[in-house]
């Protein structure tokens, strides 16, 4: 399943900017504190927009991309579920509260 949402982000790359080639990898297995899990490379005849498309792949693999991991400690180990909700939630914080539009609100220009 995150494979092929990963697929997904790449083809929503190529369809907003001229990139050549696209690798997302998300590592499994045992990490240490610190390691890295993601690696995102991609070519385009221009730097700003390879550096832009990775920036994107990054946000929408944490938004999107249904990841569980096993959190390890000397007494014991929890797995933590997917944080696509968790981070749809941030964001949604991050962008402020919004009011939907009534027709009571919409200003009338003075008689």
């Amino acid at each position: 399943m995150a494979t092929a949402v990963m697929r997904r982000i790449g083809d929503e790359i190529r369809a907003r900017w001229p990139v050549d080639r696209i690798a997302v990898v998300h590592r499994i297995g045992r990490l240490a504190i610190g390691e890295a899990s993601v690696a995102i490379a991609i070519s385009s005849p221009h730097r700003r927009e390879a550096l832009q498309a990775c920036a994107y792949a990054i946000e929408r693999l944490k938004e999107i991309v249904p990841i569980w991991k096993k959190e390890v400690w000397t007494d014991g180990a929890e797995w933590i579920g997917s944080t696509v909700d968790e981070y749809a939630e941030r964001k949604r914080e991050a962008e402020g509260p919004t009011r939907p539009q009534s027709p009571l609100s919409v200003p009338f220009p003075e008689p």
